[in-house]
């Protein structure tokens, strides 16, 4: 029987011999950059702009292996690292906005500038299997024309990039994968539930300090530039768990709609370097770390070196970012006492801690009224419920007027909260699940004797 031979694949190396002609690949002339994650989309809309008006042609180009970044040498009959011509494949990347967008892969743009010929190859940044970013190579033909091509080509790339912007102004965070190495993946937009000014119950003081620190900082930024002071900030939030600090992140984020919220939760720490890279890139920027404490609790609480590289990690970073970088630091925190000082008493680190107390009975009066959510209330019950509420958190009391407002629709009244339905609630809440549930709801502080 006669062995059919199977149809060779189509080599990237045979349309670049095509494309520079008399010119040795071997000779060819790249240079590239690298742009992080967060300009993905961003590149696909810049060369899209910038092959729009000129006459060029698109290849899908394919490698059997994903543990490193494919590059123009790769393209080049490679046996080790074979590269293929194929379909043009795309993503869809959310955005955040209705329609994803559509993201190539890779791709291999062969075009001319007044006779001279280059590619343009769109890979992605691969470091051990993890995505790192968007590499962008250009190859050009040896002399001053090359060189002053691939140079301009790239600088209209990166301006490109950069006007465009797509997660400019929204809440993101970096995507953990599945494998072991937990490494960073593709960016998640936060679809955040918006907060009004009036939502937002704190203290006076603390509401001072936060437009001081963040509102008229902010407004001042250029003129502070322009006298030659830092424009970087960083600010310390801290008082017991449930008091609003998250709150009030999610009031910030919306209250500044041209800066970028990065949120970096305690499992992501590993990755404050791409966080870092990103605040650069997407500023201005809110870097927010939650529960600060894991990661940069005092040196003498810390139990390996692993815990201690991930602290010299987060000091670096900030030290490293330049004092005109318009990056707001929010680091939270419900344990301020077992901070490392070398974070908590460093100005240029952090600029300023703000206290999140529980509230008191003006701020009690204040979240019954906020998260009884339209449900009637007799103002004696109110003064009640304040009473009964002394040394309660924010997030108590909200979970207090939901459960008031269950015993009061089961009971099948149509009128006002009644104080038999708002007991029936603080009881199930303190005496009902034990104290673990007091603790989890933020109620430890309340007194048992405040039920019935």
């Amino acid at each position: 029987m006669k062995k059919v031979k199977s149809p060779t694949l189509p080599v990237a190396e045979q349309p670049l011999r095509r494309h520079f002609g008399r010119v040795a690949l071997q000779d060819l002339v790249t240079a590239s950059r690298t742009f992080p994650i967060a300009a993905r989309v961003d590149i696909q809309l810049a060369l899209d702009k910038l092959f729009s008006e000129r006459a060029h042609r698109l290849l899908g180009v394919h490698t059997q292996y994903q543990h490193e970044t494919m590059t123009i040498a790769h393209l080049m009959g490679n046996q080790h690292y074979p590269v293929v011509i194929g379909p043009l494949q795309h993503e869809e990347i959310d955005i955040g906005e209705a329609i994803p967008a559509r993201v190539l892969r890779h791709g291999l743009w062969l075009a001319e500038d007044r006779k001279l010929p280059y590619a343009i190859l769109m890979s992605q940044a691969v470091r051990f299997t993890q995505r790192q970013g968007t590499h962008i190579e250009i190859a050009v033909p040896p002399g001053e024309h090359g060189l002053a091509l691939s140079r301009g080509l790239l600088d209209q790339i990166e301006s490109l990039v950069k006007t465009t912007a797509s997660y400019r102004g929204k809440v993101i965070s970096l995507e953990t994968t599945d494998r072991y190495s937990g490494g960073g993946g593709d960016l998640r937009v936060h679809k955040l539930r918006g907060v009004r000014r009036e939502e937002v119950i704190l203290p006076r003081k603390t509401l001072d300090l936060l437009d001081r620190n963040v509102g008229e900082f902010i407004r001042q930024r250029e003129q502070l530039k322009k006298l030659g002071m830092p424009i970087k900030k960083g600010l310390l939030f801290y008082g017991p768990p449930g008091t609003g600090k998250t709150h009030t992140i999610h009031y910030l984020a919306g209250r500044l709609p041209d800066h970028t919220t990065l949120l970096i939760t305690a499992e992501q720490v590993a990755f404050l370097d791409h966080y870092f890279q990103l605040a650069r890139f997407l500023q201005p920027a809110m870097v927010v770390v939650e529960d600060v404490d894991l990661i940069a609790r005092a040196r003498d609480e810390m139990r390996s070196a692993c815990e201690e590289s991930l602290l010299n990690k987060l000091l670096n970073e900030m030290d490293g970012l330049r004092e005109d970088a318009a990056v707001l630091f929010v680091l939270t925190t419900n344990r301020p006492d077992q901070l490392e000082s070398a974070l908590a008493s460093r100005p240029g680190r952090v600029d300023q801690a703000i206290e999140f107390p529980l509230p008191d009975e003006d701020g009690r009066r204040q979240l019954i009224r906020l998260y009884a959510c339209g449900l009637k209330l007799d103002p004696d019950v109110v003064e009640l419920t304040v009473s009964k509420t002394k040394g309660a958190s924010a997030a108590f009391i909200k979970e207090l007027m939901r459960r008031a407002a269950q015993f009061h629709l089961q009971s099948g009244a149509d009128g006002q909260l009644q104080p038999p339905q708002l007991d029936a609630a603080l009881e199930e809440i303190l005496l009902g699940g034990g104290s673990l549930n007091v603790k989890l709801l933020g109620g430890a502080n309340i007194s048992r004797e405040t039920v019935h």
